[in-house]
């Protein structure tokens, strides 16, 4: 969740819930179809309508991902928070649900995560079926922040909140939230529920046998991470190392404190003993180097014959999300990503890789020939390679003259977004952005493009930079230098398209 704290009423309360009914979901889909505003995401996940932030809750299910969000349907600034619901068989192309989870008189509903409950731990369950859990956060002014649980029995179409919520009750301080939660398998048939809970400026640790009872664990914090704002949004999971080994990966948002200002998201490698979390190395480290990629988390439930790890974050930052020049909706996810530990001079990273169901999204290919190249569409995805010196540069542009630049110099990344389009809404807004290479070689660079996005994955994901831009007219024109001529352009579908 993120810490801009508004004051909570219950009169404000009840008004959301009553002018917010599920019956919304016939408008929605009529919504759906006109995917088409200025800007408006074409091949990203982004909101019928109003406020979006935070994603949330992302569980697989029956051939299903969920995904639920940070959600204010009466605007599109930021207000009393709900949980919006989306599901996708293909984690790109989505169905809008009616809202999950709406305000109630302990308070919003902040971000949290969701599970199915395997052995019915709760007792929640109905009909020998394991239920769908929610964990989440809920925030009331006056009683400050406490963690409740809600549940479904039929695939995440209904919701009951569990009638003794809060299950982990406020400590009496202001940011006590954002629950993480995950089965953590002890052997020998037994096991236990870790919740990653962020704290302050900490994150605890606490188990559980039946996601109702809650016991403290331990707490990590230690003093070289990022300290700039208040931390957000923690994950906890593993991942198989190069070297094969089993390696714990921590994921920490911040808010401010990131490496280009605002928000962003810091992670750290290391083990994870069912109690206690141990970093390697002593070494800040950002899941993604650009200005908007923040408060990313991963899905619980993936099939064991999948096997991956499936991350997706919000593409926006909070020093300018709520005056973006959106307004029938605002905000987007960034591509959902698949992670995976990569080792860079014997040091565990943690890259960033575009599903591969992106390739599906692909309606047609060509080469490019040449340093300059007129495209064809405004949607694509690009594929280079480096050719063999130290400076490269990647220029897109369009008809009016604005532009944006993309460039390896030396030992570090640039994005230049200063004439990119539409910037004085805020005054940070056309920064320059960098990204230092960190021993990182670089070989190829893969760049998707969208109406208000571009997403650069350096090696296919071993360093990424993910931008939101807000041009005048489509950039159609393309310049490079530094970059092989092989290049090749793959124009992308439309996912509203009906």
């Amino acid at each position: 969740m993120n810490n801009l704290i508004k004051p909570i009423l219950p009169i404000l309360v009840l008004a959301s819930i009553f002018s917010c009914s599920p019956n919304t979901s016939e408008q929605e889909k009529k919504d759906e179809k006109s995917f088409d505003e200025q800007f408006r995401p074409q091949y990203h996940f982004s909101p019928p309508q109003q406020w979006m932030n935070d994603p949330n809750g992302m569980v697989y299910l029956d051939g299903e991902y969920h995904l639920f969000y940070q959600h204010y349907p009466d605007s599109n600034v930021w207000g009393p928070m709900h949980w919006g619901h989306a599901v996708s068989k293909d984690l790109l192309h989505w169905e809008h649900l009616p809202i999950a989870l709406y305000p109630d008189s302990l308070g919003y509903i902040f971000s949290g995560s969701a599970v199915i409950d395997h052995g019915n731990t709760t007792g929640l369950g109905e009909n020998g079926k394991d239920p769908m859990v929610a964990i989440y956060t809920y925030h009331h002014d006056k009683d400050g922040q406490s963690q409740g649980i809600a549940f479904s029995n039929d695939k995440g179409r209904s919701w009951t909140k569990y009638s003794d919520n809060p299950v982990l009750k406020s400590p009496g301080i202001p940011d006590f939230r954002d629950p993480k939660v995950s089965w953590y398998d002890q052997g020998n048939g037994k096991g236990k529920w870790i919740m990653t809970l962020a704290v302050k400026d900490k994150i605890s640790f606490y188990s559980s046998p039946n996601l109702i009872d809650w016991t403290h664990e331990s707490d990590f914090n230690p003093e070289w991470a990022a300290y700039g704002g208040v931390w957000e949004c923690p994950d906890l999971f593993p991942l198989e190392a190069s070297n094969g080994e089993e390696k714990w990966v921590l994921l920490v948002s911040i808010n401010p404190g990131g490496p280009n200002g605002g928000s962003a998201t810091q992670y750290f490698t290391g083990n994870f003993d069912g109690q206690q979390f141990t970093t390697e190395g002593q070494k800040v480290k950002w899941i993604d180097y650009g200005a908007d990629d923040y408060a990313g988390v991963t899905w619980s439930n993936i099939p064991k014959e999948d096997g991956r790890r499936l991350f997706i974050g919000w593409m926006s930052n909070w020093q300018y999300a709520t005056i973006v020049p959106t307004t029938a909706w605002r905000s987007a996810m960034t591509l959902p990503r698949e992670l995976e530990l990569v080792s860079v001079e014997g040091d565990d990273r943690l890259a960033s890789r575009p599903i591969r169901e992106t390739k599906g999204l692909r309606s047609s290919s060509e080469s490019i020939q040449g340093p300059t190249h007129q495209l064809k569409a405004p949607l694509f995805e690009l594929e280079l390679t480096k050719a063999n010196h130290e400076k490269a540069s990647l220029t897109l542009s369009n008809e009016l003259g604005e532009k944006v630049v993309f460039k390896i110099d030396g030992d570090q990344l640039a994005f230049d977004r200063s004439s990119s389009g539409k910037t004085d809404f805020e005054a940070g807004f056309g920064n320059l952005h960098t990204a230092p290479l960190s021993g990182v070689d670089i070989k190829s660079l893969r760049v998707f493009a969208d109406r208000s996005s571009l997403e650069f994955f350096i090696n296919d994901g071993e360093l990424v930079m993910t931008e939101i831009i807000f041009p005048n007219a489509p950039y159609l024109k393309l310049d490079f230098e530094g970059f092989n001529e092989n290049a090749k352009v793959h124009y992308l579908a439309s996912i509203w398209d009906h």
